[in-house]
């Protein structure tokens, strides 16, 4: 098929809910895409944070056959081995007690929130159900989760929005204080907010955020569906800010290009549901877990510490270019954020980028880079040749 006709069907058959760049996609390997036609493209984007392991990872590729082979699924009425090594491979990396294994981001964030609900209600009964979130932030597109998200323009068209979130602005303890309560059970972060524009929280801030929410057993809610699994240079940025929180939420590379997510939850939280409390049918699924262990044994303590090395590298050479266009970069590891500088439109740079050859994302008021972790000084010299060819 080519790119013309599988736009035109997609076009015909697909609802319209995405603003798509013109680009179609057959395949890919490292951290290159094609197209039908064979036009190459360097990817600074991996799916929106997704296929961290690049393309045709062949240990990916053999897991995800091997396990297809042996078992698709089996529902979560009854044991398999690979999430459960999974599991077991999450907590003892990041100090959690268990995991719940869900499909998707807002999704894994939905358990979180009805988790600690459920925790405030078990403890102290009705009347104490509000989450604070930030500013700026976003968690989702389910009902509930639009309302968790700390921006105006989500907050509109699906009435009526699940009550329950109030707003602190980012970096400022007196603003969450202001929001506090006797009716609040939990504060909501992103340590580096990213559809926002990649901005990343003060380590200060999030340690005293903590330390309030251990003096009034409020949960500490952390959304890692996109810092984490590796992206910015530690298996989960939180590990980074020193902090342990209650609940996390993870999605998006956690199996390299396969549908999956869920939380992490803290030994005080690990019995808060139980049987009958929370569920879905997909959660656990046998091959994305075996795609996950995959992702878990290539992200070593060194490897991550290359996800650094690179990230600081692209954003000095990305400064050094000098382009009219763009100001500062900002951001952790491979979740790059770059300032767009006033009197340039973010989508017309997008634009010109992919036509020239360079994938990549914007957010907020400025442009995003999410590589894929695997992504090799080659490729990423490449894409900068792009940057300063198209934009200089």
């Amino acid at each position: 098929m080519t790119s013309q006709e599988l736009k035109a069907l997609t076009g015909q058959y697909i609802m319209n809910t995405y603003g798509r760049f013109p680009v179609a996609i057959d395949h890919g390997q490292g951290a290159r895409l094609y197209d039908p036609e064979g036009n190459e493209y360097i990817d600074f984007t991996s799916g929106i944070g997704v296929t961290d392991l690049g393309y045709g990872y062949q240990p990916w590729v053999d897991a995800v056959a091997a396990q297809a082979k042996k078992l698709s699924h089996a529902s979560n009425l009854f044991y398999t081995e690979p999430p459960a090594l999974l599991a077991k491979t999450l907590c003892e990396r990041t100090g959690e007690s268990c995991v719940f294994f869900a499909n998707g981001g807002g999704e894994a964030n939905e358990g979180m929130i009805k988790l600690a609900r459920k925790y405030s209600f078990d403890k102290y009964g009705k009347g104490r159900a509000a989450i604070i979130t930030l500013n700026n932030s976003f968690h989702g597109r389910t009902i509930t989760t639009l309302m968790a998200t700390g921006q105006e323009v989500f907050h509109n068209y699906f009435f009526p929005f699940t009550e329950g979130f109030r707003y602190a602005d980012a970096n400022d303890l007196a603003s969450l204080e202001a929001a506090a309560g006797d009716d609040v059970c939990a504060v909501m972060v992103e340590l580096v907010q990213g559809e926002g524009g990649v901005l990343p929280l003060d380590k200060e801030y999030v340690q005293a955020v903590a330390k309030l929410c251990a003096q009034r057993d409020w949960l500490l809610l952390v959304d890692e569906v996109q810092t984490g699994v590796g992206r910015t240079g530690s298996l989960f940025a939180f590990q980074q800010y020193g902090v342990l929180p209650d609940v996390v939420s993870f999605a998006k590379g956690i199996a390299g290009g396969l549908p999956m997510s869920g939380i992490l939850a803290s030994e005080k939280c690990r019995n808060v549901l139980g049987p009958g409390t929370h569920a879905t049918t997909f959660g656990a699924n046998p091959v994305c877990a075996a795609a996950g262990l995959v992702v878990q044994e290539t992200l070593t303590d060194a490897f991550l510490e290359e996800v650094k090395t690179k990230g600081a590298y692209l954003r000095q050479q990305i400064e050094a270019l000098d382009l009219p266009c763009f100001g500062k970069t900002r951001g952790l590891g491979l979740m790059i954020g770059i300032e767009v500088k006033e009197g340039y439109d973010k989508g017309d740079i997008a634009a010109k980028l992919i036509e020239n050859g360079l994938l990549v994302l914007t957010a907020g008021p400025g442009m995003r880079l999410l590589p894929p972790l695997v992504i090799t000084k080659e490729e990423m010299d490449q894409g900068l040749a792009i940057m300063k060819k198209a934009l200089g």
